[in-house]
C-alpha cells in the first residue's frame, strides 16, 4: 500500500502525528500549509511535499486524509473553492478523521460521489500522545470493501481499528462516545462545585468513588485537578466539547430522541465558552464552574 499518495490537510495536534506515521511507514505525504508553522516545517523535514490548497492536495493524491476541527471547515475544504474536490482525480479516496455532523458527512460524500471520489468516515479515539506514537483507535463507516482496501494505510497510525458500519456511523459513534464522557466530565464538575460549597474533602470524596463502581478514568482525569492541580489527563478545548455536545444533540433532534441530558451537558460547556474558557481544557471546567458560582479556587 505504500505506493498510495497521501494527501493530509490538518496537521495539528493530532494530525502532526499521524502524517509523522504514514512518513515513518513509507507513504509519499503531500500536505496543506498553515499559519502553525511548527508541524508544518517539521513534517517537510521528514520528507512532505507543502502545496497551497486543498485543490493542490487532492491533486496529488491517491488518498486524501482530513483531521479538521469541525464540519463547517470539512465542508469548506472538501467542496469550497479550491477544494478538494475541484483537486481530486476519479478513483480518489477521502478519508475524514474529524469529529463531524454525521449529515454533514453524508453530505460530503454525496457531492463526492460525483467526482468519482469515495468516503470513509473514521474519527478517532486517545490523545495526541498515541497520535506521535502511531497508535490510535478509530471507529470507521462506509463500505467494507473500501474500508479493508484503506485499512492498510489507517494501520500506518492506528493500533486498533473497528468497522461499525455504513457511511456515517463512525461519525456517529464517536458522537456517543463524546457525549458520554463530556457527561461524566460535567457531573463530577458540578459534584466538585457543590462539594466546595458544603464543605467536603474533595481528597476524602475521591477515596470514596474510586472504592466504587462510580468510578472511571474521565472521573479521576477531572479529579486531579481541583486536587493536585494536574488538568494533562485530557488535552480537549472546552470549545471543543461544547462542539461535540452541540452536534450530539443535532443528532438526537434528527432521529426524534429527546435529550433533556444533553440540553444539561451543552449548558454546562457553553456557559464556560461564555465565561471565557473556551480556550482551556476539559478539567477547567471545574474553574469556570466555581467562577459562575463564587465557589472554590476559580483560576481564570
Amino acid at each position: 500500500m505504500t505506493d498510495k499518495k497521501i494527501g493530509f490537510i490538518g496537521v495539528g495536534l493530532m494530525g502532526h502525528g499521524m502524517a509523522k506515521n504514514l512518513l515513518e511507514k513509507g507513504f509519499p505525504v503531500t500536505l496543506m500549509g498553515h499559519r502553525n508553522r511548527q508541524p508544518v516545517d517539521d513534517l517537510v523535514s521528514k520528507g512532505a511535499v507543502e502545496v497551497g490548497t486543498a485543490k493542490q492536495v487532492a491533486a496529488a493524491a491517491d488518498v486524501v486524509i482530513l483531521c479538521l476541527p469541525n464540519s463547517p471547515t470539512i465542508e469548506a475544504t472538501v467542496m469550497g473553492p479550491g477544494g478538494v474536490l475541484e483537486g481530486a482525480a476519479d478513483g480518489m479516496v477521502l478519508i475524514d478523521t474529524s469529529t463531524a455532523d454525521p449529515a454533514s458527512t453524508k453530505k460530503i460524500a454525496e457531492a463526492a460521489a460525483t467526482h468519482g471520489v469515495r468516503m470513509l468516515d473514521a474519527p478517532l479515539a486517545r490523545t495526541p500522545v498515541e497520535a506521535e506514537a502511531g497508535i490510535l483507535n478509530t471507529m470507521v463507516g462506509g463500505d467494507a470493501d473500501l474500508f479493508a482496501a484503506m485499512k492498510p494505510v489507517m494501520e500506518a497510525y492506528c493500533e486498533n481499528i473497528f468497522h461499525v458500519g455504513a457511511l456515517g456511523a463512525g461519525h456517529t459513534i464517536k458522537l456517543l462516545n463524546n457525549f458520554l464522557g463530556m457527561t461524566i466530565a460535567a457531573t463530577t464538575s458540578e459534584v466538585i462545585t457543590t462539594a466546595r460549597a458544603a464543605g467536603i474533602d474533595l481528597e476524602k470524596f475521591r477515596e470514596l468513588v474510586s472504592a466504587g463502581i462510580l468510578n472511571s478514568g474521565m472521573f479521576q482525569n477531572i479529579m486531579r485537578y481541583p486536587i493536585e492541580g494536574d488538568a494533562s489527563g485530557l488535552q480537549f478545548a472546552l470549545a471543543n466539547a461544547r462542539k461535540d455536545v452541540g452536534y450530539y444533540q443535532d443528532m438526537t433532534k434528527s432521529l426524534g430522541v429527546t435529550s433533556p441530558v444533553g440540553s444539561g451537558v451543552f449548558q454546562a460547556f457553553a456557559q464556560a465558552v461564555a465565561a471565557g474558557f473556551g480556550d482551556k481544557h476539559v478539567p477547567h471546567l471545574v474553574d469556570a464552574m466555581a467562577k459562575l458560582n463564587g465557589v472554590g479556587d476559580a483560576k481564570s
